[in-house]
């Protein structure tokens, strides 16, 4: 592209705006793809109720999930919806209550290595050279850790609790993020509407997160969504065996710890069967909202 003749500077910054200005009616145009993507609005619905359920908690809870009742191992009944645990603690209240705790270590977890591996993904693909060969080897250092073997050693020693688990599972899984965002960066950056951003001396900030970032944005959208999925169920199983959320706080997978029980199994289904089937239910609401954004924006690349 040549900078040359006395309009050049105005032509740029036209091209830039005009860049910026078409990404408006795109977004637009990916809600109504996404909404038309059957299972993803389902699972985004279900996902909002799990949301308000997380944050009415005490308002739709009828007790107290840490609260001992007296009635041990009692069947579902207009007092205990879903009957009581071996404590005697209501599994309804408690199922409840555990919608927070896994939605926290969703989220947080997310949040945290989204916006890591973004932030070394951007850096390493706009820079390149030493910066991108250094940090790329140290994702394949990460990367090539046994997940579970390493962060139920790091859980043992660190403690069982809900701010370990979350920092064991983003420390080992921003690499995958960094990887995805530097990929996109390298071909983003070789774009006209980059370059005009360059040669109108915009700063470095300014064209990552104006220019580059936006156009790297689903992909990162949609890892994060089946992230979340991955993050939700990697803490049922840590806390399903006894390396997680430490009772007598309510979580899906330690509310299961008690199905390793043959009686429990086959005589008192209340105690597995709800935690069960809300993990289940919530790890495929957020995957379909993970393939209705996939499909929406491929739809978007393809128009």
């Amino acid at each position: 592209m040549e900078l040359t003749g006395p309009d050049t500077g105005e032509a740029l910054r036209e091209q830039s705006i005009r860049h910026e200005k078409a990404s408006r009616p795109k977004r637009r145009s990916l809600a109504v793809r996404f909404l038309r993507h059957k299972p993803a609005a389902a699972g985004l619905s279900f996902t909002i109720l799990l949301i308000l359920c997380a944050l009415f908690a005490p308002l739709i809870a009828p007790h107290d999930p840490k609260e001992v009742t007296g009635v041990f191992s009692a069947a579902p009944s207009a007092e205990h919806y879903l009957g009581t645990d071996q404590v005697g603690r209501d599994v309804f209240s408690r199922l409840v209550y555990a919608t927070r705790v896994s939605l926290l270590v969703g989220i947080v977890t997310i949040a945290l290595y989204v916006t890591a591996g973004t932030l070394i993904g951007l850096l390493t693909g706009y820079y390149g050279g030493w910066l991108d060969m250094a940090v790329m080897r140290v994702t394949d250092m990460f990367m090539a850790f046994p997940f579970l073997m390493v962060t139920l050693i790091v859980v043992s020693v660190l403690g069982a609790t809900m701010t370990t688990i979350i920092l064991v599972l983003a420390l080992f899984s921003w690499p995958g993020i960094a990887r995805l965002v530097r990929g996109s960066v390298l071909a983003i950056k070789e774009a006209d509407y980059v370059k005009s951003g360059v040669a109108l001396g915009y700063s470095t900030p300014r064209i990552l997160l104006g220019h580059i970032l936006p156009n790297a944005a689903g992909p990162i959208i949609v890892a994060a969504t089946f992230g979340m999925a991955s993050a939700i169920l990697s803490e049922a199983g840590l806390s399903f065996l006894g390396m997680g959320v430490q009772p007598p706080t309510p979580s899906w997978g330690n509310m299961l710890t008690d199905a390793q029980s043959l009686t429990v199994l086959t005589e008192q289904p209340w105690l597995w069967v709800p935690p069960g089937a809300m993990i289940l239910l919530t790890v495929m609401a957020i995957n379909f909202i993970g393939d209705g954004l996939r499909d929406a924006l491929d739809s978007q690349q393809q128009s």
